[in-house]
């Protein structure tokens, strides 16, 4: 397309600026003809205020059409231009504007591409944006890296500076790379989560929310989701829950603790195996027994009664000792008082009632496992998991989301229908992640591998620094909010441009910076709350 086709309506001469004065490889600079060219103006339906900034210009070059975004306006400082305003000379004062360029359309091209190595030249001629060339810009945002029959999801908010201008936007440009929303607390970073969540409903998108605090259990109809209540109406076996998810559950710290909780469901798994009622007192048995009876235990005797475990824990503080060789195992009392802070932990944990019924065997009720099988089958089809019944600490939340997020990654890609996991405040549940004690190997695989089998994560977190790096790294796409403190910007500012990053402190609630490596540069937001109830609303002292 040639410029002229951009402006067929009205001369563009009236949108006419200047001339390219400065080229670099980051941005360039243009001189205003002179002062009186960026007065406010209006032609025709379109009202044009040069004299600002975050507006797009056009400029005309041999190598075709390119489109840039005006971040700094200046005049030179000095008495005769001073002077010159005061008197009311405009026509000898020369302003300059400050343009990154965001994109290029070549001859013969009909949508703006990124412009790679290309740049604009010394003298070529800029020109205000007018609304046909602006509405083709956004036709043009989404990078397009082969053809795509995808279905635009339903706008979720407005381009900041640009009055009345919907985002329109895949699917995969949002999620291929995953989405992670940031911001400080009430910057509407949960409100923005949500409107985008129910545009994915609307749309018959598959969602799996998992919801560890209950925030979201009333903003879904029964018709939209399948709602699933931890220890209300919905349980697993004991069996299926490792080690690992054990000791994140009980808050184990990292010295002798996890290997003791392990010891005990052994001993446990023992008896459940012999079919002996109770626990397992391995004092004044032999070791050689002992040792026997352990290792018949194999990786299919995984079931054992989780009401015993306080107790069983209690009596594996032993050491071994004995005369003439006869080892035998001995009561150890200072282990026994050394381990009473795990045993409380455990008591605490278990004397929630639908903690304890969720990890049952109850026949009438819905086995988690198989409920995520039938959503990842069934096409169209989301899926609400609430385990705040089963305690809302982070720990029962992470071992809920780990459990789950091992359990799809080994899935065949074939039995895969894609779909959206939405976990609300990640950093809650990833804060224990660390090269010593990684419980969360879980989210991580999906982060890693599971686009490659259609999962996509939707993640919010109010700190990015909270988010372990192995995640962070894989996100290709944030949804920016207000953030205030200058190390969360440094996390994030590798996925902005200079200017941007200088405008993250002074963001408005419900404003936001998208961010992407699937669009031409980063867009300002204003996302449209949606009518949902949502249990975040902040009481007034």
């Amino acid at each position: 397309m040639l410029i002229d086709d951009f402006y067929k309506d009205i001369d563009k001469s009236y949108f006419y600026l200047g001339l390219i004065s400065q080229v670099s490889r980051d941005h360039s600079i243009a001189q205003i003809e002179n002062l009186s060219w960026i007065k406010h103006r209006k032609i025709k339906a379109e009202n044009l205020i040069p004299n600002t900034i975050n507006y797009f210009v056009l400029i005309d070059s041999v190598q075709g059409l390119f489109i840039g975004e005006l971040y700094q306006s200046k005049i030179a400082n000095s008495n005769s231009v001073h002077d010159s305003i005061n008197n009311g000379k405009f026509e000898d004062v020369y302003s300059e504007i400050g343009i990154d360029i965001v994109g290029i359309m070549k001859s013969g091209d009909h949508y703006f591409s990124l412009p790679g190595f290309q740049n604009v030249g010394i003298t070529d001629k800029v020109y205000i944006a007018n609304q046909e060339v602006i509405k083709k810009y956004f036709d043009s945002i989404e990078v397009k890296d082969s053809p795509n029959i995808e279905n635009e999801i339903v706008p979720f908010a407005n381009y900041s500076s640009i009055k009345d201008q919907l985002i329109h936007i895949k699917p995969s440009t949002l999620f291929s790379r995953h989405l992670l929303a940031v911001g400080a607390t009430n910057s509407g970073k949960s409100t923005s989560a949500l409107s985008i969540l129910d545009k994915l409903i609307k749309d018959n998108k598959k969602l799996l929310i998992i919801d560890p605090t209950g925030e979201y259990r009333d903003s879904f109809r029964d018709i939209e989701v399948t709602k699933l209540t931890l220890g209300t109406d919905t349980i697993m076996s004991v069996s299926e829950v490792s080690i690992q998810q054990w000791a994140m559950i009980f808050e184990t710290n990292d010295a002798t603790q996890p290997a003791v909780l392990s010891n005990a469901i052994l001993s446990l798994r023992y008896q459940k195996k012999a079919g002996i009622p109770g626990i397992y007192v391995k004092e004044n048995q032999p070791v050689s027994l002992v040792q026997n009876h352990m290792a018949s235990v194999t990786d299919i005797d995984k079931d054992f009664v989780l009401s015993d475990l306080p107790r069983q824990i209690s009596v594996e503080t032993n050491n071994i000792g004995g005369k003439n060789n006869n080892k035998i195992y001995v009561q150890n009392d200072f282990n026994f008082n050394a381990i009473q802070w795990l045993v409380q932990k455990v008591q605490y944990k278990l004397s929630n009632t639908s903690f304890l019924k969720f990890f049952s065997d109850d026949q009438s009720m819905k086995n988690l496992m198989n409920e995520v099988d039938g959503f990842i089958e069934t096409p169209k089809t989301s899926l609400y998991i609430d385990a705040s019944e089963i305690g809302m600490s982070d720990s029962v939340g992470g071992m809920i989301i780990d459990l789950i997020c091992n359990y799809l990654i080994n899935k065949e890609k074939s039995k895969i229908n894609p779909f959206v996991i939405f976990i609300d405040e990640v950093h809650r549940y990833t804060a224990r992640n660390n090269p010593e004690n990684d419980y969360f190997t879980g989210l991580s695989n999906i982060a890693r591998e599971g686009r490659k089998k259609g999962i996509f994560l939707f993640l919010t977190t109010q700190n990015p620094q909270d988010v372990p790096s192995v995640i962070l790294g894989q996100v290709g796409t944030l949804l920016i909010h207000r953030l205030t403190h200058s190390d969360e910007i440094r996390a994030v500012q590798n996925h902005l441009s200079m200017n941007n990053i200088g405008q993250i402190k002074n963001l408005c609630k419900g404003e936001a910076i998208l961010s992407s490596i699937n669009l031409l540069q980063d867009v300002h937001l204003n996302i449209e709350k949606c009518d949902r109830p949502h249990e975040n609303t902040t009481p007034l002292l």
